[in-house]
């Protein structure tokens, strides 16, 4: 069967479930609870009075333990699995929603039940960064045909000291006239065409890496995995945005229609929560059938919590004799050091923390304050008289304000849904030379898109009065929020795919290294081991390129998701304050400084690659 993602070595069932598993609904269970916990709090507690600083409280406590608890998934699932931590969370979501409408009281069995949503949430949209770099991991396992073969011959052939007096496997050679019942004789080799050296070891070997033997292979197949990162990313953002459209168009409804049906408003509600559950737990078993044997993760099980796995390194002594190494795994603070650490040492990981921080800023401005924005005014001039704090008293007794909020956020969500493939195109196409560019011009747009928006005297976009410009200022934001995501994304598969390209060809590349023009052998004399011990690759490669960053995907989308979080935290504290003692208008400004600061620091890094790209093109036309 033909791929449909060729650029991935992930199954097409394997890509699938990723997309329509993880990707759609790891943000319409959460629209769904924030969308309806009001209905929770009135219809099913009984609870009439200051529901707005209860939901408050309890989005507030949701954000605060998934700051904590987006990390810690990400560890764990660098030791058990992307896999098991997604269908965990799953699990956990779907036992939640129905907790939650179980509830009698607010404090403390609805904030239990909210809090366990909050874990299981942490867990799903984590997986969504932290599944992304399998989809394009190697399958170390898969040799082509003529190769195991090879290696089978290779097995059951003898040894021969060699006069550099390292042990070496000799070719079978066919001799021309043997009967077929005969096919191969081994002889003694006298050629150095049949005697493994280092220099001949390394050359078959960078050719059967290279498949055609080109020196651009490797590069090319690092190429290949990054732009499918980047097509994949703007799969992503455009299967997230469906999973909101989903809770909205779907999974909200539902209430309104089970009252139709003669079932009481708290019946509704608890009826609606049962099978949204339900289909958390249905999304849980799919995961676990379609994610199995995923790329990178066999060795992964939950028996890894309680016992510390080992690395297995190699090594070959100046005598030839191969040494295999048994060191315990990183712990899980080394492991969330390393990913730290990363932020402040790989433009590509640093820039892909710092998008996924204004993207999830920009999602908070999207849901939260565009509709408070909307409300303000008309509280402001007169129009209605609900408490801005109360969602449900906004609906009824303001249904005007309600309806411009809802066209507004709904016309930026279409806009990003629309876009994601295009930055997942444009990432694709650009990532020979500046991957970045995308994300810079997402946060250019959001420079313009919030501004404007923060300086509209009028939001109602149906109603004259220059308020057309609404619609302009919400699909600028729109497109520069998914951009922001995608792009960000993409730059952390980017580095990931990056690393681990670098470290698988680094050690072999070494040897062959010449200046332009060099004639000679290759560096290495025939007496050298024949395979690279881990200090030569530590040479070649660097220690950053040495190490495999596949290992750290969890933890890098843990930091990231950290990140995102804090990001919505310091945009929900210091817009809200600032958007009661200063201008409705501030939280919008708040949302064009970051993403200015994005703009500028992309520059940065974009300028100073294109500085060293040139330093390096000077020094081999001076070789030359």
């Amino acid at each position: 069967m033909a791929r449909l993602f060729p650029k991935l070595t992930a199954t097409n069932l394997q890509a699938s479930t990723y997309l329509l598993g993880i990707a759609l609904f790891s943000i319409s269970f959460l629209v769904f609870l924030n969308a309806s916990i009001s209905f929770v709090v009135t219809e099913v507690i009984g609870q009439k009075e200051k529901v707005g600083d209860t939901v408050g409280t309890l989005g507030f406590a949701d954000e605060l333990l998934a700051l904590v608890a987006c990390p810690l998934w990400g560890l764990l699932s660098d030791r058990v699995g992307v896999r098991t931590v997604a269908v965990i969370g799953y699990c956990i979501v779907g036992v939640s929603l129905v907790c939650l409408v179980q509830s009698s009281n607010v404090y403390p069995e609805l904030l239990v039940g909210r809090l366990g949503f909050s874990v299981g949430g942490a867990a799903c949209s984590t997986m969504v960064t932290a599944v992304l770099p399998a989809m394009v991991t190697k399958r170390q396992e898969e040799k082509p045909e003529h190769d195991e073969q090879e290696g089978v011959e290779q097995e059951q052939e003898p040894e021969q000291i060699t006069p550099n007096g390292h042990a070496a496997r000799l070719q079978e050679v066919e001799r021309p006239g043997r009967s077929g019942s005969v096919g191969h004789a081994t002889s003694a080799s006298v050629s150095s065409e049949l005697t493994i050296t280092q220099n001949r070891y390394t050359s078959n070997s960078q050719t059967r890496l290279d498949g055609a033997g080109s020196d651009n292979a490797p590069k090319q197949r690092v190429e290949d995995t990054v732009s499918g990162t980047s097509q994949l990313a703007g799969l992503v953002g455009f299967f997230t945005g469906a999973g909101a459209l989903l809770a909205l168009a779907v999974f909200l409804p539902l209430p309104a229609y089970f009252q139709a049906h003669d079932q009481s408003r708290p019946q509704s509600v608890q009826t609606s929560f049962y099978i949204v559950g339900a289909i958390a737990i249905c999304v849980a078993v799919f995961i676990f059938f379609g994610l199995r044997d995923l790329p990178g993760e066999s060795e992964k099980s939950l028996s890894a919590i309680w016992h510390t796995p080992y690395d297995e390194s190699s090594k070959t002594d100046e005598e030839g004799n191969l040494h295999i190494t048994l060191t315990p795994a990183p712990s899980y603070l080394s492991l969330v050091t390393e990913s730290l650490k990363l932020g402040f040492t790989d433009p590509s990981i640093g820039l892909g923390y710092l998008g996924g921080f204004v993207a999830r800023a920009s999602s908070v401005g999207i849901s939260l304050f565009i509709p408070l924005f909307v409300n303000a005014y008309f509280v402001r001039n007169g129009l209605c008289t609900s408490n801005p704090d109360n969602l449900t008293d906004i609906k009824e007794n303001c249904q005007r304000a309600y309806t411009l909020a809802s066209a507004l956020t709904g016309i930026a969500e279409t806009a990003a849904l629309l876009c994601a493939p295009i930055f997942g195109w444009l990432g694709s196409k650009v990532v020979k030379g500046r991957s970045e560019w995308p994300l810079m011009g997402a946060a250019a747009v959001g420079v313009g898109g919030y501004i404007a928006f923060g300086f509209l005297r009028n939001p109602d976009a149906f109603h004259g009065d220059g308020g057309g410009w609404a619609f302009l200022a919400v699909i600028l934001i729109g497109i520069s929020q998914i951009g922001c995501i995608v792009c960000s994304l993409g730059l952390l598969g980017r580095g990931i795919a990056e690393s681990s390209g670098s470290q698988t060809f680094a050690a072999q590349d070494k040897p062959t290294t010449r200046t332009l023009g060099e004639a000679g052998p290759v560096t290495g004399g025939e007496t050298a081991p024949l395979l690279p011990s881990s200090d030569t690759a530590g040479e070649a490669g660097g220690n950053d390129s040495q190490q495999d960053r596949s290992r750290l995907k969890g933890s890098i989308a843990g930091v990231y998701s950290f990140v995102g979080g804090a990001g919505i935290l310091l945009l929900t504290k210091l817009g809200g304050a600032l958007f009661d003692s200063w201008t409705p208008g501030a939280p919008f400004f708040i949302l064009a400084v970051f993403n200015a600061v994005l703009f500028v620091a992309v520059a940065v890094v974009s300028g100073g690659t294109a500085l060293r790209r040139k330093q390096i093109k000077d020094e081999e036309l001076v070789v030359a």
